[in-house]
């Protein structure tokens, strides 16, 4: 099968979350499928452009139109010596030279000029995918204009948009078709959702296909509490709307031969090897040095529906009982604050790193004996997925994704793989923690059985990735 995927951020060229990595990882895992050919396109940002790590070679320029802008597209391949997979960048320095990939008044003409490039790009290499799949707001547009624009130039191509975070919709001015984009007048009603454009639910109805991060997601995203407005236009969607859990890379994050460990481990060697990761890490955040310490874990963005509110409510009982806290993330200034103030309380019992720290970030999963993720909602989530491969034991509120991959323990039988609270309120979160810290405290040999049962999980994208090749196939008929 010939596969188009298009993102706004793939590690390791750019990334600021979640996305970035599965648009890493799930690449990779499709073109290792037989017969598949797979080709990702990207915004050739000024920081990766200038990056002598990513060698990339010319392919050709040419212009597209946003009504009465032309548009300057630079088309450039990774060199690689993988056949099957094979990643383009858009170049337009008026707008991916920038500080940040986001964030900026013009994103929406920024994103806009992506998609039609990406289309008129293919169109170029005559690249006819069978199926072309783009995902969150920033390339909703791909199957409006795909319908539209180029329609006779891929008049076979089926599109599947999926969902990574429905919070970020892509709304614009109800005039921005006029301004920007250019579709014909009827495009309108496709482009509008209430007195505004929305590039998110113009590719919910025009796609062939729609697909989101975790099974229960899908389901909550059919709700008004979780969809941000959206659960009506998922609704009439039901019958081609699927839930595919995400995997994560784990040949990046893999606690047997990380560059960033001091020391390595697996299953096998997980007791002797993670203790001495934990005495390296609290030595190296300054925590006190108490081997017989649970030290709980977060790497996230401070943020309030990461469920840092709730962690702030009960920081002060956390604080109270025989445990350790790291925080690493940068985030909201109100949270930042609050727990910095908190850490400046609890000396040597608890860490605040204001920072994002790949390295330090994989130093923590493999040092902390638990994991944190009281989210209020959360898509999928892949850290509770690094956190169980690393041997860390996740506490975890049941909702999206963490609903899907982490089972609740079980101590009568010892099945499950985490601690979980399914309403979202503190008492239940801290009654979650305290459960854990039971088992901690009173059966280690549980405990380290339940670690190991979590680092012996499939969580790679092998099972996705053929779950994504299903809905292909349905689509493609």
């Amino acid at each position: 099968m010939k596969i188009a995927i298009a993102a706004s951020e793939a590690a390791p060229f750019s990334k600021t979350g979640g996305l970035g990595d599965v648009m890493q990882a799930l690449p990779e895992a499709l073109s290792q499928l037989p017969g598949n050919t797979v080709c990702l396109f990207l915004p050739y940002y000024g920081k990766m452009k200038g990056n002598p790590k990513f060698e990339c070679e010319y392919i050709t320029s040419f212009h597209v139109n946003l009504v009465w802008r032309k548009c300057h597209v630079g088309l450039f391949r990774l060199k690689s010596n993988r056949k099957r997979l094979q990643v383009y960048f858009i170049d337009n320095e008026q707008y991916f030279k920038r500080d940040n990939a986001y964030g900026y008044m013009d994103d929406g003409e920024r994103f806009t000029f992506f998609s039609k490039a990406v289309l008129a790009c293919m169109n170029y290499l005559d690249f006819k995918p069978d199926v072309l799949q783009c995902n969150d707001w920033q390339t909703a547009l791909i199957p409006v204009l795909l319908r539209s624009e180029f329609a006779s130039c891929f008049p076979d191509t089926k599109t599947v948009f999926t969902i990574h975070n429905i919070e970020y919709q892509g709304w614009a001015d109800i005039n921005f078709n006029n301004d920007v984009l250019g579709l014909p007048g009827e495009w309108l009603s496709t482009l509008r959702y209430g007195d505004a454009i929305n590039f998110m639910k113009a590719a919910i109805v025009t796609a062939d296909a729609v697909s989101t991060v975790s099974e229960t997601y899908a389901g909550e995203l059919q709700y008004p509490y979780f969809s941000h407005g959206m659960s009506e236009v998922l609704t009439l969607r039901s019958g081609s709307f699927y839930g595919i859990t995400n995997g994560i890379d784990t040949t990046v994050f893999d606690p047997a031969h990380s560059p960033n460990l001091p020391f390595h481990y697996t299953a096998a060697t997980l007791v002797e090897q993670k203790a001495k990761n934990k005495a390296a890490l609290q030595l190296e955040l300054g925590l006190n040095q108490e081997p017989d310490t649970p030290l709980y874990a977060i790497v996230s963005r401070l943020a309030g529906h990461k469920g840092v509110d709730l962690l702030c409510y009960i920081c002060d009982t956390f604080m109270s009982r025989k445990a350790q806290l790291a925080i690493i993330g940068t985030g909201e200034a109100q949270y930042e604050q609050r727990l910095s103030e908190f850490a400046a309380r609890y000396p040597g019992k608890m860490t605040v790193k204001l920072a994002f720290d790949p390295a330090l970030a994989d130093r923590v999963y493999a040092g902390a004996d638990a994991y944190l993720m009281p989210s209020k909602s959360e898509p999928c989530g892949l850290s509770q997925l690094i956190a169980m491969h690393y041997g860390t034991i996740p506490v975890v509120h049941a909702t999206g994704g963490l609903n899907d991959t982490v089972k609740p323990y079980n101590p009568e039988t010892g099945e499950g793989r985490g601690f979980t609270f399914q309403s979202y309120n503190g008492e239940d979160f801290m009654d979650a923690v305290d459960r854990s810290l039971r088992l901690y405290e009173t059966d280690r040999d549980a405990w380290n059985k339940l670690a190991a049962r979590d680092m012996a999980l499939d969580v790679s994208w092998d099972a996705p990735a053929k779950a994504y090749m299903e809905m292909f196939q349905k689509v493609i008929g």
